[in-house]
């Protein structure tokens, strides 16, 4: 009977224990992301990021190729994070324009661009609106231009959440890159991120044609599932862009 008292003890020391240590992870989170809370969404939140943080650190516990880490949406259930950054809607990713004429190659079997040179830029945040096909759009069009002139450049998303609109996307609420591509194509030209900032919400077009930054030629479709269409541009044209469907 002891001995059962004694381990029914410590085993609510222990879970006492981990609970404090969970929130002092928690409120450490807190302070570096600003986030404020009335008492009842305190303890809503603090449990979803401590199921989220066990997630985690079960995840990198095992043997794989990545590692996870906290971030912005750690208080978050996925179903929260779907409804407010990804879009619900069916997409058709294909441009308008033809299929992608494939060459003989020949082909690595690896290709890393980052390795190369200074080819890709860092992450962005989109913020609270639906505009990740600009951030997917200008990752794409900075690395092929960066590849060709030698110079890396932010582009601006914001031109393409207050400005392609007649292609058939909707600024925070949705778009895609095939068609932001056939937008730039038309409008002739992309700024750059320092000349038209981003701000997360949709705003009146202030496109300046005379500071386009990048440009696009010609948009072409890879037919769905062609595999070796996305390693011919991947490794040769260097300016391929996938659609994913972020479910």
């Amino acid at each position: 009977m002891n001995t059962l008292l004694l381990l029914a003890l410590l085993s609510a020391a222990s879970a006492f224990h981990l609970s404090e240590r969970e929130e002092f992870h928690f409120k450490s989170w807190m302070a570096q992301h600003n986030r404020v809370y009335s008492m009842q969404e305190y303890h809503e939140r603090f449990q979803i990021f401590s199921e989220n943080k066990r997630r985690i650190d079960k995840h990198n516990e095992g043997n794989h190729t990545f590692t996870m880490g906290l971030n912005q949406f750690s208080d978050m259930t996925f179903s929260e994070f779907r409804k407010s950054f990804l879009w619900s809607e069916p997409q058709n990713c294909s441009a308008t324009k033809g299929n992608y004429f494939s060459n003989d190659g020949p082909h690595p079997d690896t290709i890393d661009w980052r390795k190369k040179g200074n080819y890709v830029t860092d992450v962005k945040n989109q913020g609270a609106c639906g505009s990740c096909w600009t951030f997917s759009t200008t990752g794409c069009l900075e690395s092929v231009t960066a590849i060709s002139t030698g110079k890396l450049v932010p582009l601006s998303e914001q031109q393409l959440v207050d400005c392609a609109q007649d292609f058939n996307n909707h600024g925070c609420n949705g778009g895609l890159p095939s068609q932001a591509f056939e937008y730039i194509m038309y409008s002739k030209g992309l700024m750059t991120e320092k000349d038209y900032p981003y701000t997360a919400f949709e705003d009146t077009c202030a496109y300046k044609q005379k500071l386009a930054a990048a440009f696009v030629r010609e948009v072409v479709n890879i037919t769905a599932y062609d595999e070796m269409g996305m390693v011919e541009c991947g490794c040769h044209t260097q300016s391929c862009q996938p659609c994913l469907r972020g479910d």
